[in-house]
């Protein structure tokens, strides 16, 4: 039964579906769980950081309910997606319905759909890369998998990842940055590596160019099929979508740094390179992206066998909790840069 906890990462498409069919004030319970609700449980629950023993990580990986547990949130959030978009397209909705509706699907877009869809980009079959580019097109997002895999874990924790929140960066500054740097990023490792095999830009080996024509193609079939209301819809949910995924880039690595070796190259990523959280809550629904240091550390290993290590940073609180405090400059520097190595803030 304990492998089963991770249904619980389901709860959010539910609560949004509920939402999404009665509407009225019932739209905003989907915001309400996230980031009130979730917090408060992590703040009950008490933290776990116990890590599985071999014979428990065998198991584990033998398990394909962990890998289904994945590959349902493919349906989900499109079947979630295009009920959102009906309704709101067929259905006469108050301003506020129509905000608490976009809002509650942009949320799942960023829990269920990029967060599954960073877990299967590192995967090694083609189906499940496939399965997460496609939850990343909702969230118009899909340059994440390049950019991300081939670009993000490299630079991870230096100036020169656009992912990593500087000291004292604010999540508003943060995300003008992330999401305009990782964009650029993403065409530069597209480029090197259309130029290593002899291709220019119009290749069809160029996987940035298809991103463009799958969103663009996604985008108006919506528009045809619902309206100047569902493409405001689907455009407004995929940008909370990604801006979620960027508060949680902000939170992962914030202010932590890679010093520089004798050589002047930087140390190796090791596991003090990204803030942990052992907070159970946080750890399932987010199917233990939180502990994200050793997800840094050996970016093959799955969700399920994830490890907790002891001289990884540790948040105060869970990355649900440290992202409504992100969304408060102040109270998050208060709490946050005291915790920063002060070598890393002299780097």
């Amino acid at each position: 039964m304990k492998d089963l906890k991770y249904l619980a990462a389901f709860s959010i498409p539910i609560i949004a579906w509920v939402g999404l069919f009665f509407k009225g004030s019932l739209v905003f319970l989907t915001p309400i769980y996230a980031f009130i609700i979730i917090p408060l449980l992590e703040l009950i629950f008490p933290l776990d950081t116990r890590n599985l023993t071999s014979e428990d990580v065998n198991q584990k990986l033998k398990n394909k309910i962990f890998d289904w547990l994945l590959y349902l949130n493919l349906p989900i959030v499109y079947g979630l997606l295009f009920f959102g978009i009906y309704e709101a397209s067929t259905n006469n909705l108050a301003t506020y319905e129509l905000v608490g509706m976009i809002v509650s699907v942009g949320i799942v877009l960023g829990v269920n759909g990029i967060n599954v869809a960073h877990e299967l980009g590192h995967r090694l079959t083609t189906n499940e890369r496939f399965i997460g580019k496609a939850l990343l097109l909702p969230s118009l997002y899909m340059h994440f998998y390049i950019e991300h895999n081939f670009g993000h874990h490299l630079h991870a924790a230096t100036p020169e990842d656009p992912a990593t929140a500087r000291y004292n960066q604010n999540v508003y500054s943060f995300w003008f940055t992330s999401v305009f740097r990782q964009y650029l990023s993403a065409w530069n490792i597209q480029n090197k590596l259309l130029n290593n095999n002899n291709r220019n830009v119009f290749s069809i080996k160029n996987d940035m160019l298809w991103y463009a024509v799958f969103q663009l193609c996604y985008l108006i079939i919506i528009y045809f099929i619902f309206g100047k209301i569902g493409l405001l819809f689907a455009v407004s949910a995929g940008i909370i979508g990604f801006l979620l995924l960027e508060t949680v880039n902000y939170i992962e690595h914030y202010g932590l740094i890679r010093l520089k070796t004798k050589s002047g190259r930087y140390e190796r990523v090791k596991e003090i390179h990204s803030w942990n959280s052992n907070h159970i809550i946080g750890r399932i629904v987010l199917y233990e992206l939180t502990r994200h240091s050793d997800h840094h550390f050996k970016s093959s290993k799955k969700y399920q066998i994830l490890d907790c290590h002891d001289e990884s940073p540790q948040m105060p609180y869970g990355y649900p909790t440290s992202m409504v405090l992100a969304m408060f400059p102040p109270l998050w520097f208060h709490i946050m840069n005291k915790r920063v190595p002060k070598e890393m803030i002299s780097a």
